[in-house]
Parts: C-alpha cells; structure tokens; sequence
C-alpha cells in the first residue's frame, strides 16, 4: 500500500515529530510504502530525506498569496497523477484546507489527521470543513471529542502516536559529561522542559514556582526549545526577564534548539510542562517517561491520558502554590523520584510502542483504502 502525507513543514513540533518517526520506524510486516508532500524545506524535509523516504516539495505557500496556493494545488496534482497512491493522509486543518479537495478530485481516499482541538468558527476550519475525508485519526480522546465539531459525520478512530524509545543507554561518565557542558554539578537535581516557546506550554508558571523555591538549594532548570516564529522570540526575551526578575536567572538555564533532547532527558531528573491550555496529546511527556523521568504537568487535555500516580503527578491548572510543592517534593525525594522514573518506560511503550502502534495505523489506512464502512471507535482509558 503506498501513502501520502501532506503538511506545510516550516515548523518543528509534535506533528513533525510523529512524520520523523512514520518514516524512521516502517514495521517490517507491513508492506507501507510512506510518501511526504511538504511546501516548506527546514528540519522536517532533512529529517525525512536522512530517514530514505520519498519527499516531494510543492512550493512555498503563503495564503495571502493565491498564486502560491495556485501553484501548489496544481504540483500535487501532478505528483498524484504522476505517482499512485492508495491513501493520502493530510495533517492538520491547514493542509486538509488547502488539498483535500485535490485528492477528492483525484478520487483517492482521503484522511484527516486531527492533531489539536477545534477551534470553532475558525476560517481556516470552515474552509477543511469542505472537503468530508473518509475517516478522521485523532491523536487522542481529549483531541476525538473536539471533531464532531469539525466533520459531525466522519468517523473517526483514536490512535495514540508511536513514540520510539532511546536508542541508546547513556552511559553515567556521558551524564556527567553534558552536566558539566551545562554548569550543573553531578548530584544537583535538574528540572527540564521540553517544548516550543509558546505561552501555553506554561513556562512562565514554571518559572513562578520555581522562584517560590530559590531558597532551597540543589537544583537547576533546564529550558529546552528554540524560537521558531516572531512571537516565540518575543516570548523567550520575556522569559529570561522574568528569570531576572524572579531572582532565578543563574538557576535556569536556557539552552535553544537542541538535537541532543534524548541525552539531555537522560541527564536530568524531573520532567515538568505546566501547560495553561490543554495538550491535544504530549509526546514530549512519552519521551520523558521513555528516558526514566517522573513527569509533572497540569490535568489538562491529553495529559490525562498519559500520566497517572504511578509515574508522574497531575496538577491543577494555573495552580503556582500547588506546583511548587509537587517540585519541592520531588526535588527532595529522592527515593520518590526514582520509583515513579521507573515505571516511565513501561507506561510510555504501553502507550506508544511503534511497533504496536504501526500495526493499528496500518490496518486502519487499509481499511479506508478499500473504502469499507469504520466503525467509530474511541479507546477506553489505559491506565497503568
């Protein structure tokens, strides 16, 4: 079966992240066949080429330009005419708004991979709205009871995405190593994140606990993620001033776009992303489960999903007072932090194994491709 996955590609978060792992980790007993559509070249289309999948480029699209939305439709209907395809998947409203109705035309079935929430009235939304997919994927049940919003006919099928685990054990001199690199000491306790710089992945709320803590000694934050748009710059400026005046500045560590997340996961010790608005899903907090780390994060969206009392704590949204006391306790737990990081890999692959998970992707995709009737089917919770 061969597959097309459409997306814009100039950006670098959870999304593309899945799209890397879809071409790295193809199950050998599947006989898939993985094609990616991108308008945009960046980390994405490097990532995919190194990985050997076929990328085709359709052109730089900027909406408020119609000729490039022109130009792009009419590049991918050379690439479906030109190449045949079983299924074609776009991912996310902006690429099922500005291609779904190219494939439709082309009489090749059509999926919509739903990422993220609805958001109403949105015209972007209102233009996908156009084109009725065959079935809807959603990354989440929190994310599956936004789409009737979207496509109230379309069934859909919630598939968790495939996370794979660390490639390689790093050893305790590696540790060590990059903790020096990074002016922290061996036995300081390192609180990570892991995630775009947008407002409601909750940095600044972790940056307030944190201060409510400055007077207890032994630990570092390490803030992980690079500034990708205009807005994000603007936002991480803001965040080293707040550090400043928090009084926290040489406490936080603000280390950019990183290509070494797996090592930096496995040199830290508490993984923390209070979220102010809800995660569709959360693949940062699977790899950190993946990587041995009890995971904090506010009881919002998908992170319901994800992590229970065995592995990590769940804490109420926007809640300063109680997040400082969970990283408190945590911090000087030692013990507490080593049971919960031991069981972050079992829940992460009960969730997420690539292997399991690309057997349900493919039997699904099959499925739509000889165009039979899907039953909807929401999972019931997985709890450890």
């Amino acid at each position: 079966m061969r597959l097309l996955h459409i997306h814009s590609g100039n950006m670098y978060g959870g999304v593309e992240t899945l799209l890397a792992t879809l071409a790295r980790h193809r199950h050998p007993g599947l006989a898939l066949e993985t094609h990616f559509a991108l308008c945009f070249q960046g980390r994405l289309s490097a990532e995919l080429m190194n990985a050997g999948v076929p990328v085709n480029l359709l052109g730089q699209v900027r909406i408020s330009r119609p000729l490039t939305v022109v130009r792009a439709r009419r590049a991918l209907r050379e690439l479906l005419h030109r190449v045949s395809f079983d299924v074609v998947i776009c991912h996310s409203a902006w690429s099922q708004a500005l291609f779904g109705s190219a494939v439709s035309s082309a009489q090749i079935p059509l999926v919509f991979w739903l990422h993220s929430g609805t958001k109403g009235p949105y015209w972007l939304e209102r233009l996908a709205r156009r084109t009725i997919p065959l079935l809807v994927l959603c990354n989440s049940r929190f994310t599956a009871a936004a789409m009737p919003d979207l496509y109230p006919r379309v069934r859909r099928e919630v598939i968790y995405c495939p996370v794979a685990p660390p490639k390689l054990a790093v050893a305790k001199s590696e540790r060590e190593a990059l903790r020096a690199e990074l002016r922290t000491p061996p036995n300081t306790v390192v609180v990570i994140q892991v995630s775009r710089m947008e407002s409601w992945k909750g940095q600044t709320l972790h940056l307030e606990a944190l201060s409510r803590l400055k007077d207890l000694p032994g630990w570092v934050c390490w803030q992980v993620g690079g500034a990708q748009r205009p807005s994000e710059i603007d936002y991480l400026t803001a965040l080293k001033e707040t550090a400043v005046r928090l009084g926290i500045a040489d406490r936080v560590h603000f280390l950019g776009q990183r290509s070494d997340v797996e090592e930096l996961l496995a040199a830290a010790d508490i993984h923390c992303q209070p979220n102010t608005g809800p995660e569709p899903f959360g693949i940062a907090f699977i790899e950190a489960l993946y990587a041995g780390l009890p995971v904090v994060t506010t009881a919002l969206g998908g992170a319901g999903e994800i992590v229970t009392e065995t592995c990590g704590r769940l804490v109420p949204p926007r809640d300063v007072k109680a997040l400082a006391s969970t990283l408190q306790h945590l911090i000087e737990d030692k013990m507490l932090r080593e049971k919960l990081g031991a069981a972050g890999p079992a829940r992460a692959r009960e969730l997420c194994d690539p292997a399991s998970q690309m057997d349900r992707l493919g039997n699904l995709l099959a499925c739509a491709a000889q165009r039979p009737s899907i039953r909807v089917s929401v999972p019931q919770e997985v709890t450890g």
